[in-house]
């Protein structure tokens, strides 16, 4: 089974906001593949799912963004999931708005969510998908950047980019990183 983990911070006033694009491709994910209804674990919320006949659980970690590896690291532990059968979807605003960038390993780059997760689970070699929603405006804090929500006119363009970055966890989940990584950055 593979372990795609989406992060985000829970609540109806975090919804739609920068930092939520982990759990927004998450939400398709879950919708292509018709998967049931989640299921409160590992301070999470989970739904397993079949991706081109391939077995893959979906977490949605509740702990808050900066927390986040407690989740992962239960879900991981309990399944006896291997370090890179798991890929994390965050967003990163040091890439331009609809970029996307895998990586099978690395720093977090200044994701405070990502970095949780690597120090949780101990190592680097995670797999990531990056999503741009930078830069972060001249006299902005990165902060509030991140904790805003998406212009109306930019909506469409990120709706487009949350489809490319399914298909690209799709294809992580199928045909591995190598794969992902030529075809989707």
């Amino acid at each position: 089974m593979k372990l795609i983990v989406g992060l985000g911070n829970p609540g109806h006033a975090y919804q739609d906001t920068r930092h939520n694009v982990g759990f927004d491709v998450l939400e398709i994910l879950a919708s292509r593949a018709g998967a049931p209804a989640r299921r409160q674990r590992f301070q999470g919320e989970v739904a397993q799912a079949t991706i081109r006949g391939n077995p893959v659980l979906l977490l949605w970690p509740l702990t808050w963004m900066n927390l986040s590896g407690s989740s992962v690291l239960a879900a991981r532990d309990f399944y006896k999931i291997p370090d890179c059968d798991m890929i994390v979807v965050c967003d990163d605003f040091n890439l331009p708005l609809d970029t996307l960038r895998l990586r099978p390993s690395g720093s977090a780059g200044g994701q405070n969510g990502l970095a949780d997760v690597l120090a949780r689970l101990g190592t680097t070699a995670i797999p990531r998908l990056r999503i741009g929603i930078g830069p972060v405006p001249t006299g902005w804090k990165s902060a509030d950047f991140v904790l805003g929500k998406f212009p109306k006119t930019d909506r469409e363009r990120v709706l487009a980019v949350f489809e490319r970055a399914a298909d690209a966890a799709e294809e992580w989940a199928c045909l591995g990183i190598q794969a992902a990584m030529n075809k989707y950055n």
